[in-house]
């Protein structure tokens, strides 16, 4: 489900809503559990800036994760990031929560997964991303696969170029 070039970014112009899941697009898809069960997770300062670029541009921003973490919501707070849906193995129901609390239409959402847990999502909104290194199955069912690998600046990648269809231009956004 390639599309060309233009057909892309006219629907990369329609963007009103990012969602992202975690492991393996914010992330490298690491988890570090220390000797005293602490975990942490590495997330990359470029995909904040990415957020943060996109939040001021009018569009917003949501998590949607499989897993439950406090380094993720950590990160969420700091991102000011206010949807996250985290521990819902089936994200279509916080999919649908999203949608109806920003009254978006699935042809302005775009969504960022990275495993087969991502495909009933991926298939529903009208820009399916995932990021360099997916499973298989899930770089055949997207319109677009990054240059970068998860969390290391893939997220930023996307809304780049979600910014530059929209002929915003990320420094007058500072």
């Amino acid at each position: 489900m390639k599309s060309t070039g233009k057909s892309l970014k006219e629907k990369f112009k329609k963007v009103r809503l990012l969602i992202l899941d975690v492991d393996g697009v914010l992330t490298d898809n690491s988890i570090i559990i220390d000797d005293n069960g602490v975990e942490s997770k590495r997330f990359n300062i470029s995909d904040g800036l990415g957020i943060y670029l996109a939040k001021k541009a009018g569009i917003e921003v949501a998590l949607i994760s499989g897993r439950d973490s406090k380094a993720t919501r950590v990160r969420a707070k700091e991102l000011k990031i206010e949807n996250i849906y985290l521990g819902e193995n089936n994200k279509i129901v916080a999919f649908e929560k999203i949608k109806d609390k920003l009254k978006v239409e699935d042809k302005e959402i775009c969504f960022m997964g990275d495993d087969i847990l991502d495909l009933p999502l991926l298939k529903k909104v009208g820009v399916p991303i995932t990021v360099k290194g997916s499973n298989p199955v899930v770089e055949k069912s997207v319109l677009y696969v990054t240059f970068a690998k998860g969390g290391e600046g893939a997220v930023r990648e996307v809304i780049d170029l979600i910014l530059k269809s929209k002929n915003i231009n990320p420094g007058e956004l500072i």
